[in-house]
């Protein structure tokens, strides 16, 4: 039997139907496998964080902002510094959860550890009635609460933000690693550390300020200046000072006042404010004394144990001591 030309035109027609059908049906099955799948959305939006680009992550994640929250951490270099510590990333297989909905798993190394975030979407939709939509469950940002003492800033992954009344919520993307400090003139707060891993907040991040050794040494400066004054006085009883020596009797030489131990400066923090220990020293007078009966005159050199308070105002770059004597 013999094919007609016909024939053959019609069956190399047929054929390339059949090739093209399937080609087309490999690519739309790679195209969901890859540019269309749920894992590709997952890796766009891990990207975005490395890029520091919070509003394509905020879009691609699906979430809001919570109400209140501060928003320093969502974008540019503090976002970058919150993701630079996710390292050894692997996005999982996507895994069914329900009715076009899956669960895609994301394996990385934060702080040592090994750690898995899994990501929720759902299929929205098609395109062109073939390739799959993809889409991040809707949620709402995690926050960070950051607190210090006797501060109404701190350093959040590099970047000033505000405390008002010293506490602020911090809204987060996640994987992130999060880092506070404060560091000022004269207070200065160790830096505390977490990892936000999924939807739930991480432990607070509570600063503690201390003195700086520059505030320590201009408190100590003032107060070695208040008792040089009062040791610059030549009489028993020194104007508003926290010393004097008690006879009776009579002066026969000149009085003179040195300071034998300066006090040790330390310094807490209390209720927004900050307050000075009990200064502790101690000083010495050098004069001749009559004896009121005898006439004898005698060299006295004692030491004279002081002690008092004062109250410590820090405003700016100005520091003020206000010694408090109590007779």
């Amino acid at each position: 039997m013999h094919t007609t030309p016909v024939k053959k035109v019609l069956a190399a027609w047929l054929l390339g139907l059949v090739l093209v059908g399937a080609a087309f049906v490999a690519t739309v099955s790679f195209m969901n496998g890859r540019l269309y799948s749920p894992e590709h959305q997952v890796d766009l939006y891990l990207e975005a964080l490395r890029d520091g680009d919070g509003g394509e992550a905020l879009g691609l994640l699906n979430a809001s902002v919570p109400e209140g929250s501060n928003p320093a951490l969502l974008d540019g270099d503090a976002l970058r510094r919150a993701s630079a510590p996710v390292e050894d990333v692997e996005v999982g297989e996507a895994r069914e959860s329900g009715a076009d909905r899956v669960e895609v798993p994301v394996t990385y190394t934060l702080d040592g550890a090994e750690t898995t975030t899994v990501f929720p979407l759902r299929r929205i939709d098609t395109e062109w009635g073939f390739f799959n939509v993809w889409r991040f469950e809707e949620s709402v940002l995690p926050t960070v609460q950051v607190t210090v003492g006797n501060s109404v800033e701190a350093t959040v992954n590099g970047v000033d933000v505000g405390l008002p009344d010293g506490t602020a919520g911090l809204a987060t993307f996640y994987p992130a690693a999060i880092t506070a400090q404060y560091d000022g003139q004269f207070f200065a707060a160790p830096e505390q550390h977490a990892v936000v891993t999924s939807r739930e907040p991480p432990p607070p991040l509570a600063l503690t300020t201390e003195a700086t050794p520059e505030l320590t040494r201009a408190v100590d400066d003032e107060l070695r200046a208040f008792l040089d004054g009062c040791a610059r006085q030549t009489v028993f009883q020194p104007t508003n000072c926290p010393f004097n020596y008690v006879t009776n009797e009579r002066l026969a030489g000149d009085i003179a006042w040195s300071i034998g131990e300066y006090p040790a400066v330390s310094i807490t923090a209390d209720g927004g404010e900050w307050l000075l220990a009990p200064l502790r020293g101690s000083a010495r007078i050098d004069t001749q004394l009559r004896d009121f009966f005898s006439g004898a005159v005698r060299g006295v050199s004692e030491t004279v144990p002081f002690e008092f308070e004062a109250d410590l105002t820090v405003t700016g770059d100005e520091v003020t001591v206000t010694p408090v004597v109590r007779y």
